[in-house]
């Protein structure tokens, strides 16, 4: 296995074709990382770097198609909290700035998505952040029922900066959260909440302008890949919740920065 021209040729993977085991392994990243402030884009371009797969159509349409998968999750774990209307007013609110941003930065944003030295790069730098995050905010005891429609925007503004792969949307969220105030549990969950509408419409852009990913022929390995999302995604969330409240930020922080430099080392090593 060799890195060359921004990709890793892996001689395991000949087929023309994306296999079922690779699929899978694609959900479970997915799942495990999306809401976990480790960036799970990140993690899908080294993987599908890794496996030769990152200049694949199919295989970049199924990374983002499959977050139907983990946006079911969302609703599944904050069921109860769907029926209050102001939840709708700062969502929406902290969306709008992502979705602009994203519209407008678009053709930036694909040119660095099979770059795996951006991606370690910025999993060093938000690993850094991470671990003096619960430094900074460790006063914060806001609730999302108090959020204000202004502290929201500043929310999605924050979150806009995980357009760049490697930042991690959840981790962009969860700065940005707590910046404006909010305490852990409740930063956590608007984290999540807030995946909903910016998964949602990456991934409903997709399905639009690559109809031929959910073709008869793709949809059995799709619909796999997203209840392999939807489950490990529902327990990746549980899992933040614990384990920020027990130990903080600060073993995503030393993990993010490990595998950014693991990285670095790697292509260093190999080019």
């Amino acid at each position: 296995m060799v890195y060359s021209g921004g990709i890793w040729d892996s001689n395991l993977c000949d087929t023309e074709e994306m296999t079922w085991w690779e699929a899978l392994l694609l959900a479970l990243v997915e799942g495990i990382t999306e809401f976990l402030p480790v960036s799970s884009t990140g993690h899908m371009i080294l993987l599908s770097a890794w496996l030769g797969r990152a200049e694949e159509a199919f295989v970049q349409d199924y990374e983002i198609i499959i977050q139907g998968g983990a946006i079911l999750a969302v609703v599944v774990h904050s069921f109860r909290r769907l029926w209050k209307p102001h939840l709708y007013v700062v969502i929406l609110a902290a969306f709008v700035p992502t979705a602009i941003i994203g519209f407008l930065a678009k053709g930036v944003v694909e040119q660095l998505l099979d770059s795996p030295v951006v991606v370690a790069i910025n999993l060093i730098i938000g690993g850094i952040v991470l671990l003096l995050m619960d430094r900074w905010f460790r006063n914060a005891t806001g609730q999302i029922e108090t959020l204000s429609v202004k502290r929201a925007v500043a929310i999605g503004l924050v979150q806009s900066i995980s357009l760049l792969p490697g930042v991690s949307r959840a981790a962009a969220a969860l700065f940005g959260a707590q910046w404006m105030g909010l305490k852990k549990e409740e930063a956590a969950e608007f984290s999540f909440l807030l995946a909903v509408p910016t998964l949602g419409a990456a991934s409903a852009y997709k399905l639009y302008k690559s109809p031929v990913a959910v073709s008869s022929e793709n949809l059995s390995i799709l619909l796999m890949g997203m209840g392999v999302a939807f489950v490990v995604a529902l327990l990746a969330m549980r899992f933040l919740v614990g384990l920020w409240q027990r130990y903080g930020l600060m073993p995503f922080g030393i993990y993010r920065i490990a595998l950014g430099a693991g990285v670095l080392l790697w292509m260093g090593f190999f080019s």
